[in-house]
């Protein structure tokens, strides 16, 4: 059964509430500890904003309802590409044909955005890959796709399994273009997920993503990232239209180091798409602050332990705990202590036993797990069978709770 602590109000009185482990209902303090409204407005239909940090949402709008991708699909494209490159399995310096099927689909023929590659040449994968993110080739997506996996539908395997590991719950993809195809769909909040993996795991090869422009066979394209040329901090990331899509983009920027990732899908046209990402973007870096709620270390909660020679273990966080708010803004916020106990004794310390949620105006601006701050050994014979007969009525209650929730 999950345990949840739940509280709202300033940082000092969260810490008080936290401490003397008070149960309350989860949405009698979201109703009580509700923060500022969200004052941005956006005309796209699916929009984020996060913290690079805290994983924090500063916006939200639509986070998880289903979309189409488009080319913002490269993005995943990518991943799998990286990870090969990082796994040893593939090097830059490698070469893939391009085949009649990339060239065809991909290419000149086709229309869209290629990198008009030559049919059954060799390209190098640090110019396929320059051809994918840049210039958003389809000829580059589906080259890659051929060289690394055989087909592009073997390759949307390894997009599948690689965004399952990277933690994307509401994605599925069926090809490396983002080519229209009903079952291929993401989730705002998952892209800006995925923008975090590629940006703090390759720091080699996500640079990539920054550069202003590419040339291949003497045509010289301009990278199709608006947010670059504004000077607001902006190093990538991608963006993706098709007719049912919208415009689409994932950006990213820094400023003062302090990273935020915005994820906007179905706008209008272009200019939109461009000025709806500046706007959420440095409506984001003015209007919040970071504020540290708890340090290194710092107890922050307890949770009950079943059988141990000790009813209950401190929960500390590995990292000090900061959250972002709006500045000048009251400092309230709705923190819960979430997990599934009572614990079973014996616990060693430093386990990952719960999750630290803190919202603000009913969006995650913090979700941390927290670790056991002492061992708890077993207790002894009479312990555990208080504890045994304590459990057995109070499991009856709280089952009797969950049926009503």
């Amino acid at each position: 059964m999950s345990v949840i602590s739940s509280v709202a109000g300033s940082s000092r009185f969260v810490r008080r509430l936290l401490l003397s482990g008070l149960l309350v209902l989860a949405w009698l303090a979201a109703a009580a500890g509700a923060a500022t409204a969200q004052t941005f407005q956006t005309s796209a239909e699916f929009a984020i904003l996060m913290d690079a940090q805290t994983r924090g949402v500063l916006y939200a709008k639509a986070p998880d309802a289903p979309m189409i991708p488009a080319s913002l699909a490269k993005l995943m494209t990518a991943a799998v590409v990286f990870e090969e490159i990082k796994a040893g399995r593939l090097s830059l310096d490698d070469t893939f044909v391009i085949s009649e099927n990339a060239w065809r689909r991909g290419g000149a023929p086709s229309g869209g955005s290629t990198m008009f590659a030559v049919v059954n040449s060799r390209v190098s994968v640090a110019d396929l890959l320059r051809g994918l993110i840049v210039q958003s080739g389809n000829d580059a997506a589906i080259a890659l796709a051929e060289g690394i996996a055989g087909t592009e539908e073997n390759f949307a395997r390894l997009m599948n399994e690689r965004a399952k590991a990277i933690g994307l719950r509401n994605s599925t993809f069926r090809n490396a273009t983002g080519y229209s195809d009903p079952e291929q769909r993401t989730t705002a909040r998952d892209l800006a997920v995925l923008s975090l993996y590629l940006i703090e795991n390759f720091p080699d090869l996500y640079p990539i993503f920054g550069e202003r422009e590419f040339t291949w066979n003497k045509i010289r394209q301009q990278n199709r990232n608006p947010l670059l040329a504004m000077e607001i901090g902006a190093d990538g990331l991608k963006t993706g239209n098709l007719p049912e899509s919208g415009y689409g983009l994932v950006g990213s920027a820094v400023r003062d180091g302090r990273r935020l990732v915005v994820v906007l899908n179905g706008l209008r046209n272009a200019r939109d798409r461009a000025n709806e990402g500046r706007k959420l973007l440095e409506w984001g870096f003015n209007n919040f602050e970071t504020r540290e709620i708890f340090k290194v270390g710092e107890v922050i909660s307890e949770a009950q332990v079943y059988g141990g020679a000790r009813g209950r273990v401190p929960l500390v966080a590995r990292e000090p705990v900061r959250v972002l708010v709006p500045r000048g803004a009251s400092d309230r916020l709705d923190v819960k202590v979430v997990y599934r106990g009572p614990l079973k004794a014996p616990v060693a310390a430093g386990t990952q036993v719960a999750e630290l949620r803190v919202t603000r105006d009913e969006v995650d601006a913090l979700v941390l797990p927290l670790y056991t701050g002492e061992a708890v050994e077993s207790g002894s014979l009479s312990q555990r069978a208080f504890d045994a007969l304590f459990e057995l009525g109070t499991g009856a209650i709280r089952d009797a709770l969950s049926k009503l929730l």
